[in-house]
């Protein structure tokens, strides 16, 4: 795709993908030089320092690290600057230093070997290198993990062609995407991408919206559907017009939404920010101390052991595992919801969604599919249900009620011919009517057979059983002789039992707040083991009814569709709204479902619960590591065992608590959820 948006997300992708290959090289640079040299070192290859000629060569090797140094850490060593210049200290700064302290100390041993105890004449120019080198190849897996997270949203944008056939003076021509324009006519043929939104205005197909919604199945489409960009038509060939072009189609929604919920920091993440601005300075104030305790306290050479040990802390401190913690979870997270359009706001509703210990749903088109469908036909002469729904659906036909529009779908869906009818009326409240053949029908509820005198008691019971269900009965009478029922209702959708009963799994009180009345409320409620019912609540109520919840102490999430529930969505601690897939709803909820199914509230929450398990996972682990490493690192052990650590292996055990932040931040990559 061309517009704007996408655009900025290929320059910005192929600068992610060079700072990637750059650091890489980086580390390599450093790293490479770095182990032959800790190899001839250990071997003892190299002449001994206390030579003329092996001054001269460790005073060279001191020159070409410097220069592999400056190349490889110029970053570190800018962003340690920086951080200096105002005042500041970050985990930069404790690289600098580190490797800094080990250059130095070294070149020093090399200058005036004499100068220094022949205990603590060690040189650590391969453990600087090496340190560097760690450190580029930790920030190139995070670079890497923040490549893959992105890969969901790549798919998306992948998924446009670069062309559109489009009629122009009734001529279809192919056109570059970017010069298509809102009321545009486009063809689509089978086995295509649709370029742009838009309503299908002749033909049908079936297209799938799996990389936009996360529904496999493929969905229905004809006249009036609406389609979404990055969606792939299946079957049948179609016209549509084009309603949203460029950066206003649903698909740059959804990727600007995820890139801005990716880049910010749920309250946990900003208790690390504060912890690591009092971190950085300790370290350095530890690092003296131990500096301090070794000249004054410790054995011979106490300059060696002074130098070796406080650099070994300032390395072995370098927070960096802390500071990949939060935002490495956070993007592979809400990378991995959104592959399942679920499309998280920002991280404090992605903190705020593991508390929720309530759920409030809203009933039409929320619970249920949000508009009536036929559910029974019921004809007293066994057989001729099929004549029933004809008779019915060509009586209707002329109508815009939402039980009439059911039934005219119902005999669609089946094929029927519908028949010609003459002098069609509708008798408000009550039923229609009018003539075939010069027969007269009646559809309608009980009043309107007893107006026109039509006998029912033989339909009586039938009829009561349906409204106990919760559906409406409508009788069809022919020249005053009733004929049977066609009963119809807002029908449950396929997954609300099984996803209501995953939500109380996960220990959520389940809630349903709808204007409807009590009864057809109840007996959904009952249907679905909803814990409470709220019903006939108006829009306004709706507000006053999760204050109610949450003064009691609970986590409330509202899930609605987004647009007549926006005042309880954004009253809710967390708002779910459920998009229709094609009109995103997104500043309307916390939480945005692509999928029109409250199963995505399932997957919202466990995935935001997997997430902060997985951060808080990170956090113990960077923290218990500086916990345990700085004091063996300060030489805690030396007393006990005559043990140092050497500057190396802290570098080497710095870079591998990092490697292991984003390890299982990864895992988040493999969260699955079993759809009940």
């Amino acid at each position: 795709m061309e517009h704007a948006c996408c655009k900025h997300n290929d320059a910005s992708d192929s600068q992610e993908d060079n700072h990637y290959k750059e650091l890489l090289k980086k580390s390599l640079f450093a790293g490479i030089p770095g182990l032959l040299l800790f190899i001839v070192m250990l071997l003892n290859i190299l002449p001994q320092i206390s030579t003329l000629h092996g001054q001269i060569v460790w005073l060279i090797i001191g020159v070409i690290t410097f220069i592999l140094m400056l190349y490889s850490g110029n970053h570190i060593f800018k962003g340690a600057w920086i951080a200096f210049i105002n005042n500041k200290a970050n985990m930069d700064t404790l690289i600098l230093l580190g490797t800094g302290a080990a250059w130095f100390f070294s070149m020093f041993v090399a200058i005036r070997p004499n100068s220094i105890p022949l205990l603590a004449q060690n040189l650590y120019f391969e453990a600087a290198l090496i340190i560097i080198a760690l450190v580029n190849f930790g920030a190139a897996l995070e670079m890497h993990a923040r490549g893959k997270t992105s890969q969901a949203i790549q798919k998306l944008v992948g998924l446009q062609p670069n062309t559109a056939r489009v009629l122009r003076n009734g001529i279809e021509v192919d056109i570059n995407i970017k010069d298509v324009l809102v009321g545009d006519i486009i063809r689509i043929k089978p086995g295509e991408k649709i370029p742009v939104d838009g309503i299908i205005i002749e033909g049908q197909s079936t297209i799938d919206e799996s990389m936009l919604t996360g529904e496999p199945t493929p969905t229905s489409k004809s006249i009036d559907s609406q389609i979404s960009a990055g969606t792939i038509n299946k079957t049948g060939s179609f016209l549509f017009k084009a309603t949203r072009v460029g950066k206003d189609t649903v698909l740059s929604q959804i990727i600007n939404l995820v890139q801005q919920a990716q880049n910010t920091k749920p309250p946990i993440a900003r208790l690390v920010d504060v912890i690591s601005s009092y971190f950085v300075p300790t370290v350095i104030v530890i690092s003296l101390i131990t500096t301090l305790a070794w000249f004054n306290f410790g054995p011979e050479p106490k300059i060696g052991f002074m130098l070796v040990t406080a650099m070994t802390v300032l390395i072995i401190a370098c927070p960096c595992a802390l500071g990949l913690a939060t935002p490495i979870s956070i993007m592979v997270g809400m990378g991995k919801a959104a592959e399942h359009g679920v499309l998280i706001r920002n991280g404090i509703a992605l903190q705020q969604a593991t508390k929720i210990n309530t759920i409030v749903l809203d009933k039409t088109g929320t619970i249920t599919k949000g508009r009536p469908e036929v559910t029974t036909i019921y004809s007293i002469e066994p057989g001729n249900e099929m004549q029933l729904l004809q008779l019915a659906a060509s009586l209707e036909n002329g109508s815009e009620h939402p039980y009439a529009d059911a039934i005219v779908r119902c005999a669609k869906d089946k094929q029927m011919q519908l028949l010609e009818i003459k002098n069609f009326e509708t008798i408000s409240g009550k039923g229609v009517q009018a003539l075939l053949d010069n027969k007269k029908l009646l559809l309608g509820n009980q009043q309107f057979m007893m107006d026109h005198h039509v006998s029912i008691s033989n339909l009586v019971v039938k009829a009561q059983e349906l409204e106990n269900l919760g559906h409406t009965p409508m009788y069809l009478a022919v020249d005053q002789k009733i004929k049977g029922i066609i009963a119809a209702a807002d029908t449950i959708k396929d997954d609300s039992k099984a996803a209501i009963s995953h939500l109380k799994s996960l220990g959520i009180k389940v809630v349903m707040l709808t204007g409807d009345n009590k009864k057809a409320a109840n007996i959904i409620a009952k249907q679905l083991n909803i814990d409470a019912v709220y019903a006939e609540i108006m829009p306004h109520e709706k507000v006053l009814k999760i204050k109610e919840l949450q003064n009691q102490g609970n986590i409330v999430g509202m899930v609605g569709d987004g647009i007549n529930d926006a005042p309880a969505l954004a009253q809710a601690d967390v708002g779910f709204a459920i998009s229709s897939g094609t009109d995103v709803a997104i500043e309307s909820a916390d939480v945005t479902l692509m999928r029109n199914s409250i199963y995505g509230v399932v997957y919202a929450i466990a995935i935001s619960r997997a997430t902060m398990r997985n951060i808080k996972q990170n956090l113990f682990g960077a923290f218990v590591y500086n916990i345990l490493g700085i004091p063996i690192a300060a030489g805690a052990l030396y007393p006990f065992m005559g043990m140092l650590l050497n500057p190396m292996v802290a570098g080497a055990a710095m870079a591998l608590s990092s490697v292991t932040v984003v390890s299982n931040a990864n895992r988040l990559r493999w969260f699955k959820i079993i759809e009940g």
